[in-house]
């Protein structure tokens, strides 16, 4: 196939996945990062581009899209007094380290290994969405101290590694603290940006092997993804959003957590070589 044909048939596949990944995010209020990583990977490999390092260019090339979604939607969020900027605030020098640890960590595995990691967190994350009840608690307020210095920075690290942003960790985290859910939502969004934006300039350093990776890609970042996915998540995050509005999004929440507990399995059949 030509570098045309090609590049077409990319966004073609792009557009798509950005289309779901932006309704399922603004229907379930969930990352699309953990759509994202995993619709990267099975296009990319459809294309012809499955390397040891397409797992690395899949996770970091999600975690460029939030950078520009999470900003978006914490100033959103913002305007309605929504976010909690003092565990913002708290939070962010342990999640920004884990984040950076998380870089220098993925850079160094092949994609059977992040595969193998990102097949176990989602299960987890799955399991939770499936399986969670919001009463659940584990304390009255937001850690401090120790339990604080360990908890943010495996909040970054866990999501650089499945290149994600604040959602699928922050929001349960927070919750289980206390925070009421639509806060927990918001300050999240702002967990996502210190994630992204140090992960990705670590990863933008990150070399591939040119006959490895797709067109226009510039560190372990593909710039066509990042345009595309950003285009269309920005259009139709809304729609999830008012469709959220008008049916229960809680039966549907179970119902994702139990197709991403699916594609769980799947990623961790391929880090196995079946």
């Amino acid at each position: 196939m030509g570098d045309t044909g090609l590049l077409i048939e990319l966004a073609v596949m792009l557009l798509a996945i950005g289309a779901f990944a932006g309704v399922l995010a603004g229907l379930l209020g969930v990352g699309g990062g953990i759509i994202l990583v995993p619709s990267f990977y099975y296009a990319f490999a459809r294309l012809g581009f499955d390397s040891p390092e397409l797992m690395r260019l899949c996770l970091a090339t999600s975690l460029a899209t939030i950078i520009v979604t999470s900003v978006r939607s914490v100033l959103s969020h913002n305007k309605r007094g929504a976010v909690e900027w003092a565990i913002l605030r708290s939070w962010a020098p342990g999640i920004a380290l884990g984040a950076v640890v998380g870089v220098a960590v993925a850079s160094s595995l092949r994609t059977p290994a992040l595969q193998a990691i990102f097949g176990v967190l989602a299960m987890i994350v799955g399991l939770y969405m499936a399986l969670g009840r919001d009463a659940w608690r584990l304390g009255p307020e937001m850690p401090r101290g120790v339990a604080r210095a360990v908890i943010s920075p495996a909040i970054g690290f866990l999501s650089v590694l499945m290149g994600i942003g604040g959602g699928s960790f922050g929001v349960p985290t927070m919750s289980l603290f206390s925070v009421p859910i639509h806060r927990a939502v918001a300050t999240a969004a702002g967990f996502g940006v210190i994630i992204a934006v140090p992960s990705v300039a670590g990863f933008l350093l990150v070399p591939m092997s040119p006959e490895l990776r797709p067109p226009f890609t510039l560190g372990a970042v593909n710039l066509v993804a990042f345009v595309l996915i950003v285009a269309m998540t920005l259009i139709t995050a809304p729609w999830g959003a008012a469709l959220a509005h008008r049916m229960n999004a809680r039966p549907l929440k179970r119902a994702f957590g139990a197709f991403l507990t699916l594609v769980a399995l799947n990623m961790l059949r391929k880090a196995m070589g079946w």
